[in-house]
């Protein structure tokens, strides 16, 4: 089975690199997310490389990822009592803002927070952990033809030049024939190949290597920036550890019904039965011609109780997010 769209293709990617992380053969913990970027880039498969230990500590901080402002607090919080302003790096924003990040923390139970003689003073609950290894971006191209290629290379170019990756990835469909050399040659040398076999859905064989990537991360190391650039990563990947690549019920719409979830081997997609497809992101919306809300029958009666079948959809989606995390804190 291989999706119309590439958003399609992108899921099956992703739930391979759930199955089957590293492609090099060793088993390696990681968490699988997609759409995950900053300002100048978006990518379209992340790959955050897990310690295990770490991540179990990570996960005493709660599901939802913390931004770039409560990562600096939790991060910066004192074993004792003290006035924020003497323990948190100087911003460059005014202090206004860092009080009401303090206040998040509070209420999310990431900081102990409390008012003496006017002062706000904070105390950390437990030290954040060091749980992400490596952070690799896997960009997604079904069908590869030379413009395609040429468009790639400039974003693969940018991701071995922007310092935040450990490696770069492309996946594309495998045609039978060993990859285009011209096409090859487009790719930056740093950039590693991916050939996918989705045909019969997804497995842990379902890729092979045709060209392996670069160490992105050991020519950064002493980078005269590397705090900001290490606060960078640890934003992605808490992004992805909050967000994980199933969630996309959030921007579709499950309450039709049209929607589904079909099997695709080990995987599940999306499924519109009015479109007879896996649909894209943006044509699954409430403008969408075909849009059909679920009758209130649906979600008052029978399986599940508390909603129709496209809570239950959502339900399964963060149950499987879940069973995954739990899976990685195991290993």
């Amino acid at each position: 089975m291989i999706p119309d769209a590439e958003f399609g293709y992108e899921l099956l990617v992703c739930r391979w690199a759930e199955l089957a992380w590293h492609p090099d053969g060793d088993p390696t913990p990681a968490i699988v997310a997609r759409q995950i970027g900053t300002r100048e880039r978006r990518w379209d498969v992340l790959v955050v490389e897990v310690d295990p230990a770490g991540l179990r500590q990570r996960r005493a901080f709660g599901k939802r990822e913390l931004d770039r402002e409560l990562l600096g607090i939790v991060r910066e919080a004192p074993a004792e009592w003290t006035w924020y302003r003497d323990t948190l790096a100087k911003p460059a924003y005014p202090w206004r803002y860092v009080r009401e990040a303090i206040h998040r923390a509070a209420d999310r139970d990431l900081i102990d927070e409390r008012t003496r003689k006017g002062k706000i003073e904070i105390r950390r609950r437990r030290p954040y952990p060091d749980w992400v290894r490596r952070i690799v971006a896997i960009e997604n191209k079904p069908d590869l033809t030379a413009s395609a290629a040429a468009t790639l290379s400039g974003q693969l170019e940018y991701d071995v030049e922007a310092g935040l990756l450990d490696e770069t990835w492309l996946a594309t469909e495998t045609t039978g024939d060993r990859l285009e050399p011209a096409l090859r040659r487009e790719m930056p040398v740093e950039a590693g190949i991916l050939l996918t076999e989705f045909a019969g859905g997804v497995d842990p064989d379902a890729a092979t290597v045709e060209w392996l990537p670069s160490d992105l991360g050991r020519a950064v190391s002493n980078a005269p920036d590397q705090r900001d650039r290490d606060l960078r990563r640890l934003v992605l990947a808490e992004r992805a550890y909050g967000r994980g690549f199933r969630s996309y019920h959030e921007t579709m719409r499950p309450d039709c019904r049209h929607f589904r979830l079909e099997r695709a081997g080990e995987a599940m997609v999306p499924d519109c039965a009015a479109k007879g497809r896996c649909p894209t992101a943006r044509e699954c919306s409430g403008s969408c011609e075909s849009f059909s809300p679920e009758p209130p029958g649906w979600r008052t009666k029978g399986w599940p109780i508390e909603g129709g079948p496209g809570k239950g959809i959502e339900t399964l989606l963060d149950r499987r997010r879940e069973r995954f995390r739990y899976r990685m804190l195991r290993r």
